[in-house]
């Protein structure tokens, strides 16, 4: 039997018996369903990870001097969380050595960062997260302003107090006015508003434009840091990703170098790239990994046993058929491949619609939640893939039974 005959036959089955087939195919819709979900979560959130959350927090071909990581402090255990507070805080003498030793073309900007309360005469007090920056900071994080002006290099060198709001923070503390040229008070002080930043976006709902910039040396930078010359880190950014290995290098020996560690001990502070920040991630995506190969499995075996136990029970109903086939010539193979073919296409058929619902509920996902999701065309390859492996393999035992009935007796039967 050709290949092509035995679809037109099973499509037609599927046709004329629209509830049986439905019924039959859903074990197999639901669990692909659950894969192509599934893995549009994970995906979705890998991508978003990837190329918008780490691409905010840690710019484009660039690493992170910190004494302590950034990222997934709260999985280290206690003996972990005591030796990173042993370590010796970052320094602002540390700043200029390691500037120093950095290639041609490499930029660097330090600063610190913590969550305090800011006022306007406008508003009541806001929680917003304030960071104290000097060096390069915009041009590495390639953030402009959208109105008013950046700080200038005498701001940041004398410590002026002024500030660049964030465009959420300007929505709350003022609501009715421009804020540029107005002020705002953090720790009792007064600052002066000189712009107003880009948007950061968000993830997960939480916004990133709740912020406060101003220059490392103004006096907001002790609220920051208790300790008299402290940093919370230095970001360095290479010209290309190839110099990043070097950069990196540099400032490990420029830094243990100035801790006087030996060539036996290990580093008593943190360089983080990108793939630093994912490894949290991808522990988590692991786990995401096994729930979205587990759910489906379960669907996709309950779907196997009913197409089995259904092509045993077409076998049966077409018992006279298959033996008038071989009565005229059909052979075994043509019998098995016959049965085999109409399985497979009854399991790609309930594949189709897991697909098509799990990219619809992907999609309502993405559009009614924060989560992003992300439809990749593998996943329903893959997904193509099963239904039609699935099929295959259930088919497997009733095809077989109807290859091996003899003819005489299958002709006998009614």
């Amino acid at each position: 039997m050709l290949f092509f005959e035995a679809v037109r036959m099973a499509l037609n089955t599927i046709r004329v018996q629209k509830l049986k087939s439905f019924f039959t195919a859903l074990g197999v819709c639901i669990g692909v369903m659950f894969l192509i979900t599934v893995v549009s979560i994970v995906d979705g959130m890998g991508r978003y990870m990837e190329t918008e959350l780490v691409g905010k927090l840690i710019a484009v071909n660039s690493f992170e001097l910190r004494y302590r990581p950034n990222f997934g402090a709260g999985e280290m255990n206690r003996a972990a969380q005591q030796e990173f507070n042993r370590r010796p805080r970052l320094l602002e003498s540390d700043v200029e050595p390691v500037a120093e030793a950095l290639g041609e073309g490499s930029l660097w900007a330090m600063y610190s960062t913590d969550q305090l309360k800011v006022e306007s005469p406008f508003s009541r007090p806001r929680s917003a997260t304030i960071t104290a920056i000097d060096g390069q900071y915009f041009e590495i994080k390639k953030l402009d302003v959208t109105v008013g002006r950046r700080f200038t290099a005498a701001e940041l060198s004398t410590g002026a107090s002024v500030v660049i709001l964030g465009p959420d923070l300007v929505k709350r503390l003022f609501p009715t006015v421009a804020p540029v040229d107005r002020q705002i008070k953090l720790g009792g002080k007064m600052y002066t508003v000189v712009g107003v930043g880009e948007s950061l976006g968000s993830a997960f709902g939480m916004s990133f434009d709740n912020y406060v910039y101003a220059p490392f040396r103004s006096p907001v930078h002790r609220l920051l840091n208790k300790q008299p010359h402290v940093i919370d880190g230095m970001i360095i950014q290479v010209p290309v990703a190839d110099m990043l290995a070097d950069g990196q290098e540099r400032v490990r020996t420029i830094m243990r170098a100035r801790h006087q560690l030996h060539p036996a001990q290990k580093d008593d502070f943190t360089i983080e790239t990108s793939d630093t920040a994912l490894e949290f991630w991808n522990k988590i995506k692991q786990y995401l990994i096994l729930a979205g190969v587990a759910l489906p499995a379960i669907g996709l075996v309950v779907g196997a046993i009913v197409i089995m136990n259904i092509m045993l029970v077409a076998v049966a109903e077409r018992t006279h058929e298959i033996g008038i086939r071989k009565a005229m010539g059909a052979k075994r193979r043509d019998i098995l491949m016959q049965f085999l073919i109409e399985s497979a296409t009854l399991s790609t058929f309930g594949a189709a619609m897991g697909i098509a619902l799990g990219a619809l509920f992907a999609l309502l996902i993405r559009s009614t939640t924060p989560m992003p999701t992300y439809v990749a065309p593998w996943s329903i390859m893959v997904g193509v893939l099963i239904g039609a492996g699935v099929g295959i393999i259930s088919g497997v035992y009733p095809a077989s039974r109807a290859s091996l009935l003899d003819p005489v007796a299958a002709l006998r039967q009614e």
